[in-house]
């Protein structure tokens, strides 16, 4: 079940992190306030992930999920460039997060 739990804080920090594109330096209503549930919700749901997994294991995926996918959201909404070194990139941290996770004994 923690797992679940950090799997949805890694996917709100990526809603929070592209919010933050459209808030205009917080100067937008709306897209701030959805910012900053979204951030809200993520720490809320790393933390209770936090109740039994690893710290340093929890924070790394956490942060590796976003990474990965504001990258992945970076393409497809911003079309950001795609390059053969940055898919190779993602993929080896999409690695590192399941040796993580395999590694974790929660």
């Amino acid at each position: 079940m923690n797992w679940l739990l950090l799997f949805v804080a890694g996917l709100l920090e990526v809603v929070w992190a592209v919010g933050l594109k459209h808030t205009a330096g917080f100067t937008r209503l709306m897209p701030s306030l959805l910012t900053l549930g979204a951030m809200g919700a993520s720490f809320y749901f790393l933390s209770a992930a936090l109740r039994t997994l690893p710290l340093g294991t929890a924070y790394a995926v956490w942060v590796g999920i976003g990474a990965v996918g504001t990258s992945i959201a970076g393409i497809i909404l911003f079309h950001e460039a795609v390059t053969p070194l940055k898919l190779v990139s993602l993929v080896l941290v999409i690695a590192g997060i399941m040796g993580l996770k395999l590694a974790s004994a929660a």
